[in-house]
């Protein structure tokens, strides 16, 4: 390795442009604040050259990128911090042209130095910026390689911040307005969402404002503009207390577009920006506009912290341990539709003589990094006692990453729906079916090891995926399975039985656990062709508590939010959590995490959660609950019209739940859109209520169950039932499921309330016409139609026949006579008839 030079010829651009300096980086003993802190990167080269290796501390591993310009490596610091000095440690193939650049949320970045001209070697950049997120944005290289680091170091003081300037965005999610829009899909609102994949753009004409409404007058201190293609060359920052009368802050004249910020000083309740000359011949588009404050902002929320009231930590000499898990037991057993919500984490150890017994909205965790690392000698125990030994509505509990040795050699876990058992170890067997072997609506286990055999006994339907067995004993209707050592063969002609030896894609929930003292949430990586468990290899990274607000009850959506919008990750503890508005998740990688089946409750209409269209976002472990006022959309995962692929990091959906009715009116158009390319979604119950309050054709309508408009997506676990019109409706490319649990809408008032296009009630799982691939197995669709019991559905399923469309395994079944199919999927298919709930099977279709 070598210097740079000093002779080398270097461009210098405006104020921004820096010659890089070789003066001692920092102080000689000085840690720089990236070093071991989380890095990301738009793209590795191999395997051998991630960006953990450029924050690693040493000079002998190396992160790079794949061979083309615009390539950028970054690195979280964990908190704010005032960045003075950026030491760049570049490998043969280095940046000619580059940016260093920093953000305080990872999406709206300010430059900090550009570089033009370099020779690689070792480039020492003194810089001065407030953020916690700093970055190497590469313009173009220097050879026909990629871009690569030996070491990116960043110095600086940890927990700095502005002066009086708040990093908080005050106008995210507010009430906006502007002069004009090009057309409907860009809205004055899109420049304040949060996310840099929607944009405002006005009518190509001068002058052209956009304004924020921020809901009281407010000291303004800074402005952030993220200008699209279609910038304002000359325009005007103002405010006003009354949205007409108006003061400038700001004059900007030859500005060049991107992504740049303004310190201001003034007060007001609305934000303007004033366009009066173009830089293009289109109009004025902005993809994000913040507005940060002081004095009355609000400060930054920080992250980590405890646990809240509602989780329960102990550890092996934790006195009255069974007292404690017996008066949760009480209170919950049959609770079903109350406002309690719990989580038992046990830190690793070994628990003698414990029978945890498992009520509605009740999780029970291991704290170790592997589930052998917190051991039960006892039991985890759901039963039927309080339905009189009807499992069908053991709903929303799990258990998960612990290790247990059955007191009598065998654990009772007789779930329905929204009941996951993950990352467990059985030293012995598991019974799937109440005391009394009554009926039972499961389940799902993922990343387990069960050392004996698994009874489903009465178990209409099961999923099974990446796990090993002793053995199975037996099935009802369908039983699927994917990469499960030991499982049986498939059987479908002649019994339950749906076995694939992989699972195509498949990544872990995330999960918490203790390191040492410290907690931190475990990020699972991406698994293809799974096969069997994933520990204790554990490939992912861990993240530390700190990175996460811990949300508690009492939070507020605009707390959340602006947690979000500096960075953080979500845990959510135990709760019900009220939301006036959506929270936006934007930032790539972000985690979203519940505990103790978190409910969230959106009112006065507004959709719950929106997510973009980026990298790697992991929801998991939370319930949505309907409000009273229809929501468009309760869960959105990417943005209409997405495009970009997401391949090699999917957004992934796992033990997340929808319900619409049930603890009181709800309403909903969709439960859940997927827009986003290549998401995962593993293990959902989206739910129409059937019974509960509020609970009617109309009084808890909600006309959709999943949507899926983006390509190449995936569902494992897909549970689906009760919707008004179609349970799901698939409009992406290249889709695959793998199981389908389904049961239509109970309450259908009479066959005219539910045909369509000529067609007698709408199926349970629909393909649109214009897709052209497809494939699923192991699906199954149930009638009951209590309301009118002499309703002919027309089939289960409806697909469009072409040659890229297969479909495996598919029943349909009418519950006691309570209505009938046609058809099981398109105009093929025995019809159901009698009482006698017998399945009518398609093996294979076309």
């Amino acid at each position: 390795m070598r210097l740079r030079s000093l002779g080398a010829a270097l461009a210098v651009t405006a104020a921004l442009t820096a010659l890089p300096l070789t003066t001692t980086p920092a102080t000689a003993a000085e840690t720089p604040l990236s070093q071991g802190k989380s890095a990301t990167a738009s793209s590795t080269e191999n395997a051998g050259t991630p960006a953990a290796d450029a924050v690693d501390g040493s000079t002998a591993t190396r992160w790079s990128s794949a061979a083309s310009d615009n390539q950028w490596l970054q690195v979280d610091l964990g908190t704010s911090a005032s960045v003075t000095q950026v030491v760049l440690n570049w490998e043969a193939a280095y940046g000619k042209d580059y940016k260093v650049q920093i953000s305080n949320d990872g999406s709206t970045w300010t430059d900090l130095k550009s570089v033009t001209g370099g020779d690689g070697g070792i480039d020492t950049l003194d810089v001065s910026g407030q953020g916690r997120y700093v970055r190497m944005l590469g313009v173009h290289r220097a050879t026909t390689w990629g871009y690569s680091l030996w070491e990116f170091q960043v110095f600086g003081t940890a927990g700095g911040t502005q002066t009086g300037c708040g990093t908080a965005n005050a106008a995210q999610g507010r009430p906006a307005s502007a002069s004009s829009t090009e057309n409907a899909g860009t809205p004055a609102s899109a420049a304040f969402d949060g996310s840099t994949t929607t944009r405002w753009s006005s009518q190509p004409a001068d002058p052209q404002w956009l304004q924020v409404d921020l809901g009281s007058v407010q000291t303004v201190c800074k402005v952030d503009l993220n200008w699209e293609a279609a910038y304002g060359k000359d325009f005007q920052i103002q405010v006003s207390a009354d949205g007409q009368s108006w003061t400038t802050l700001k004059s900007v004249t030859g500005a060049t577009g991107g992504t740049a910020s303004y310190d201001v000083s003034g007060s007001g309740r609305y934000v303007r920006i004033y366009g009066t000359a173009r830089g293009t011949g289109y109009g004025y588009s902005l993809w994000e506009v913040a507005v940060h404050t002081t004095g009355t902002g609000v400060p930054p929320v920080q992250g980590g912290g405890d646990l809240g009231p509602n989780v329960i930590v102990v550890d092996p000499s934790t006195p009255n341990l069974q007292q404690k898990f017996d008066q949760v037991f009480t209170q919950q057993e049959s609770a079903q539709f109350g406002s309690g919500r719990y989580q038992f984490l046990l830190k690793p150890g070994t628990y003698n003589g414990i029978n945890a017994q498992l009520g509605f909205y009740t999780s029970i965790s291991g704290l170790g990094l592997n589930p052998d690392d917190t051991q039960i000698n006892g039991d985890i125990t759901v039963d039927a006692g309080w339905f009189n030994g009807n499992a069908t509505q053991n709903f929303w509990r799990s258990a998960e990453n612990l290790a247990i040795t059955p007191s009598n050699g065998t654990d009772r876990w007789a779930v329905a729906q929204a009941a996951p058992f993950r990352r467990i170890h059985v030293k012995g067997g598991l019974n799937l079916a109440p005391n009394g072997y009554g009926w039972a609506s499961g389940g799902y286990i993922a990343d387990s090891k069960i050392d004996g055999t698994v009874g489903p006994y009465s178990q209409q339907q099961w999923y099974t995926r990446d796990s090993s067995v002793g053995g199975w004993t037996n099935g009802v209707w369908n039983m699927t399975f994917t990469g499960v050592q030991g499982a049986p063969a498939t059987n479908f002609d002649s019994g339950p039985y749906t076995t694939l030896d992989t699972t195509p894609v498949s990544r872990e929930k995330p999960f918490l656990y203790l390191d040492g003292s410290a907690y931190k949430v475990f990020v699972p990586a991406k698994r293809t062709n799974a096969r069997g468990v994933s520990w204790p290899a554990n490939a992912g990274t861990s993240l530390p508590l700190d990175q996460f607000y811990v949300v508690k009850p009492g939070a507020t959506a605009a707390t959340i939010n602006q947690a979000l919008a500096q960075g953080l990750n979500l845990l959510f503890t135990p709760g019900v959590y009220h939301l006036d508005r959506t929270i936006e998740v934007t930032r790539a990688n972000t985690v979203v995490l519940g505990l103790g089946l978190a409910t969230l409750v959106p009112d006065n209409g507004v959709d719950a959660m929106h997510v973009a269209d980026v990298d790697g976002v992991r929801l998991a472990g939370f319930l949505i609950d309907a409000g009273p006022v229809n929501s468009d959309t309760l869960l959105r995962i990417g943005t209409p019209g997405a495009t970009a692929d997401h391949s090699a990091n999917p957004t992934t959906m796992q033990d997340v739940f929808i319900r619409i009715g049930g603890a009181g009116p709800g309403l909903a158009t969709n439960s859940v859109v997927v827009n986003s390319n290549n998401t995962v979604i593993d293990h959902t119950w989206i739910w129409r209520a059937d019974h509960g309050s509020g609970v009617g054709w109309d009084t808890n309508r909600a006309d959709y169950g999943l949507r899926v408009n983006g390509n190449d997506v995936l569902a494992t676990g897909l549970f689906v039932e009760h919707f008004n019109k179609y349970d799901v409706y698939w409009s992406g490319e290249r889709g695959r499921t793998i199981f389908f649990q389904n049961e239509k809408a109970y309450d259908a008032p009479n066959a005219a309330a539910i045909t369509h296009d000529g067609i007698v009630g709408y199926a349970a799982y629909k393909v649109a016409d214009t897709v052209t691939t497809h494939e699923a197995w192991g699906l199954g669709s149930y009638c009951n139609y209590t309301a009118d019991p002499s309703i002919v559905q027309a089939h289960g399923f409806q697909v469009p026949v072409k040659t890229g469309i297969k479909m495996h395994d598919l029943l349909v079944i009418s519950l006691g006579g309570m209505g009938q199919y046609a058809h099981v999927i398109n105009d093929t298919g025995a019809p159901t008839s009698g009482t006698s709930t017998t399945p009518s099977k398609v093996i294979q279709f076309p």
